[in-house]
């Protein structure tokens, strides 16, 4: 695929008819959601699930999320008066799984803004997941017209896409399908939710069925997705760029022992460069706050979009530092 300066890359928006079709759909669906396809090229699509209407939220999923995991905070954020649109990056829950694409976190920040484009989406609230915040975190510098405001849900600036164990599991994706395949795969996801939760109750099984139903479907494109985001090097770092993000930052943070969670050096970065941040840490609860918590991530987003002013580069948190930390892959 041919990349513009920068590396931006070159997708194809929808012609202002079209557009203006997709706009109409959703008028009509206001009640309910509707699921479609971004295409952003002949291999890749992004899958959108939109709800409601009013002032837009851009939900943002992890590496092992979709829009399943925003089921309880969706609907939330449609009572409290927004129109919720979940992106899920390219391999991630129902988009397209090309063995051959770039899986970086830079090329995954520029397939959200191309559909947010596609969606006539400018100045939004971004609420990002997991990895899903170091990709809105380059979404942001990236395009700032796009970001008013970022929520970012137990994300900090990683520099890849996988962590180090992810990378070691993958050695092993051959071995996946002879040795229980989906079976396995839900095993090993069930252990991830629960060892990352402050409260794990919520882990039931439907729940670990909701997260692996996509993966399950096309097994085979699921491993060769991980196998490529596995390989993948990113050409640029985030780091040199945080002090270009002109929104607002809000982190949020479980304080339960858990794996996967924040560590106090990328919240200690952020609070150094951004110039504008703020961590809100919810008590008790663990990496997937959407589901243990979703009404703090309701008001965490009423905040942000109310403009809650940040003092630039100062932390307001309850506790960012001296916690125990586990680190483990991150959904």
């Amino acid at each position: 695929m041919a990349l513009l300066p920068h590396h931006t890359l070159r997708f194809s928006a929808p012609e202002p008819e079209e557009r203006a079709v997709v706009l109409l759909l959703l008028a009509l669906v206001a009640d309910t959601s509707l699921s479609f396809k971004v295409p952003l090229s002949p291999a890749e699509s992004l899958h959108v699930v939109i709800a409601g209407e009013g002032d837009p939220v851009v939900l943002i999923p992890g590496l092992f999320g979709s829009a399943y995991g925003f089921r309880n905070l969706a609907p939330l954020l449609v009572q409290a008066g927004h129109e919720t649109i979940v992106i899920e990056p390219l391999g991630i829950g129902s988009s397209s799984r090309p063995e051959r694409a770039d899986y970086s976190l830079m090329a995954q920040a520029d397939r959200v803004a191309a559909a947010m484009d596609s969606l006539g989406l400018s100045e939004t609230v971004v609420v990002a997941h997991s990895a899903g915040g170091s990709l809105a975190l380059r979404l942001a510098y990236r395009r700032p017209e796009l970001v008013r405001a970022l929520v970012s849900i137990e994300g900090g600036p990683t520099e890849t896409l996988t962590t180090p164990e992810f990378r070691r599991a993958m050695r092993l994706a051959p071995w996946i399908k002879i040795f229980g395949g989906i079976k396995l795969i839900r095993w090993k996801i069930r252990g991830m939710l629960i060892a990352s939760s402050g409260d794990a109750s919520w882990v039931t099984d439907d729940v670990v069925r909701g997260y692996t139903d996509d993966a399950a479907k096309n097994l085979d494109g699921t491993l060769k997705a991980y196998l490529a985001m596995a390989r993948v090097r990113e050409r640029e770092r985030l780091a040199p760029h945080l002090g270009e993000i002109a929104c607002a930052v809000r982190l949020m943070i479980g304080t339960a022992q858990h794996d996967g969670d924040v560590g106090p050096q990328e919240v200690v970065l952020l609070g150094r460069t951004l110039h504008s941040f703020a961590v809100d840490t919810v008590a008790g609860a663990g990496h997937f706050l959407q589901e243990e918590q979703p009404r703090a991530v309701v008001a965490a987003v009423a905040r942000a979009s109310a403009g809650d002013p940040v003092a630039p580069g100062r932390v307001h948190s309850e506790r960012v530092t001296g916690r125990a930390h586990r680190r483990a892959p991150s959904p």
